[in-house]
């Protein structure tokens, strides 16, 4: 029964990766309109911060009050995770698709599941099995084909862009990799709370205290101001951290790959750009090495003698 159990959470965790990827995809070509729109990428991760954070103290303090409580000895972990991971995440990531193009943004951005595997070998002395070694590589060559890759000319784009863009996949990997041990000790969105307040606390002394509310935008720039804010931050971190806490944050962040591929079919909806034959094989790609190392995860949970360690500390 155990094994069931661990099955059916194991494809919980792929969903909420699945679900936050999706609305990841459409933040970024939010961004890219707000930016073209006027609004910098240094108001825009104000904005996003703040009013993510806000809306998650509200709720908290409402419905989970307990959630709010966290032990003094971790409090310098949740100044270094929001600080490096949330706000590090935020800026390089707005900074990078402000600089290049969206689909090369999150080409490099997605570089960070790579980074993920080095570190949870050299550091965390982790096996990666020969499937999860494949899914790496197919996610990471899926996404490549999908965003377009083959066609942009890197040489002449934006160099500090493409820096930006190395140093996003970098923060996202710590903030993947550190939000698991979080969890070992705090509820999902205790971590996710603290690492968006402290993340917007510092950007609020880094830029100057709440400047970019102080513009007159217009109704549809806040209606993706406020999107960013809580469908492209609060909901898909929220989730995304729950799926780490469910299947690891290295299967976590090639599950996320999910994301160009939602970029891919809005662009297509939405401003009519067609997908070419490599892009489609890419996001066949993708789709095949997240089903093969949910399986893979599937089998081994149903194995004998297999025991899942969860450290979960709920309210």
């Amino acid at each position: 029964m155990k094994s069931n159990e661990s099955v059916k959470d194991y494809r919980w965790g792929y969903l909420y990766v699945v679900t936050a990827a999706v609305m990841w995809g459409l933040s970024g070509s939010s961004a890219k309109f707000l930016f073209n729109s006027g609004i910098t990428p240094y108001q825009l991760v104000q904005l996003r911060l703040t009013i993510s954070t806000g809306l998650l103290f509200l709720w908290l303090l409402i419905r989970h009050r307990s959630l709010l409580k966290i032990d003094r000895k971790d409090i310098l972990y949740f100044v270094l995770f929001g600080t490096v991971g949330m706000a590090g995440v935020q800026f390089t990531y707005l900074f990078t698709i402000s600089k290049i193009k969206v689909a090369a943004a999150i080409l490099l951005q997605y570089l960070a599941p790579s980074f993920i595997a080095i570190h949870s070998v050299v550091f965390m002395r982790d096996k990666l099995s020969p499937v999860t070694i494949m899914a790496l590589v197919g996610a990471t060559f899926g996404c490549y084909l999908v965003v377009g890759a083959y066609n942009l000319e890197i040489l002449s784009m934006n160099i500090i862009g493409i820096i930006s863009g190395i140093l996003s996949a970098i923060t996202f990997a710590w903030y993947s990799v550190h939000g698991e041990y979080g969890m070992r000790r705090y509820n999902p969105w205790t971590v996710l709370f603290f690492a968006l307040f402290f993340g917007a606390l510092v950007w609020n002394v880094l830029h100057p205290p709440l400047e970019a509310f102080m513009h007159d935008y217009s109704r549809v720039q806040w209606v993706w101001i406020l999107y960013i804010g809580i469908l492209g931050t609060l909901v898909p971190f929220g989730l995304y951290l729950e799926g780490i806490n469910l299947i690891r944050s290295t299967r976590a962040s090639i599950t996320a790959t999910l994301e160009p591929i939602t970029a891919g079919i809005i662009s297509y909806i939405f401003l009519n750009e067609i997908m070419e034959a490599a892009q489609i094989t890419g996001g066949a790609i993708i789709i095949a090495s997240i089903i093969c190392l949910q399986l893979n995860q599937e089998q081994d949970e149903k194995a004998p003698g297999i025991i899942r360690a969860r450290n979960h500390t709920d309210e």
